[in-house]
């Protein structure tokens, strides 16, 4: 389905933008993967994609710098000629972000969340617009639609990542598109060592009963990035197993 597509997927060292990374490659895509601390985990990420006989590109970059951001995209069209798929993954919860909080960790939430989704996007459609052709899939998240006081400026900011979203389905059309799917706890990072009474007690707010597998999300990126959702654009997608 993706044989021979040019992917960029940013934050791909672990969790789900690993497993959306594995997951172009295993339908015969090149990927490009970003990290920024975590090079084990790219190198190990890289030598799965090489076992499916793709090609990959690592690049380092902190996406909170446009700079950075401006690099990856020019390094992969650069190797591989044109980019096909951007698919904005890395972000991450800031401690401390919180509604008694500073302007500092709120702005920092700001830049790994929202502002590094933008950069990104600014330069792909930048290429996209001169192919005529381009797909932009965004990982936003269950906050986007719930006011968090206990993770403000992220819930904040995962809203703006929907709402840019739309924006940039807009500038695409008629040739692009752009859509966002909405996570909710999902079973990576935190919730792999946090506490029994917290895991449970999310839980029991979800009425699946389950944490979601960074699997499930991988596929329906895949599924926003194909042409199977040629007619969808503009749409942010929750995956949350239906929060109560």
């Amino acid at each position: 389905m993706f044989k021979d597509k040019i992917i960029i997927v940013t934050g791909s060292s672990s969790g789900i933008g690993k497993e959306i990374a594995l997951a172009f490659a295993r339908e015969g895509a090149n990927v490009v993967i970003t990290y920024k601390e975590n090079k084990i985990g790219v190198e190990e990420v890289a030598a799965q994609i090489n076992a499916f006989g793709g090609c990959v590109l690592i690049i380092q970059a902190d996406l909170t710098s446009d700079k950075d951001a401006k690099n990856v995209v020019e390094k992969a069209k650069e190797k591989f000629g044109r980019i096909d798929i951007l698919v904005n993954n890395a972000g991450r919860y800031i401690d401390g972000d919180e509604w008694d909080g500073g302007a500092e960790i709120w702005m920092k939430s700001l830049q790994q969340n929202l502002i590094s989704v933008m950069s990104m996007s600014k330069y792909a459609i930048e290429i996209f617009q001169q192919q005529k052709a381009g797909v932009i899939v965004n990982i936003a998240g269950r906050y986007s639609l719930d006011g968090q006081y206990d993770a403000l400026a992220y819930a904040a900011a995962k809203a703006g990542v929907v709402n840019i979203t739309q924006a940039y389905a807009k500038l695409l059309a008629p040739f692009g598109r752009a859509n966002s799917v909405s996570p909710g706890a999902v079973n990576t990072g935190y919730w792999l060592t946090a506490p029994k009474e917290e895991l449970e007690k999310n839980l029991a707010n979800i009425s699946s009963g389950k944490l979601v597998e960074p699997k499930e999300i991988a596929e329906e990126v895949l599924f926003l990035a194909s042409e199977k959702a040629s007619d969808i654009t503009g749409q942010n997608i929750f995956i949350d197993g239906s929060v109560l």
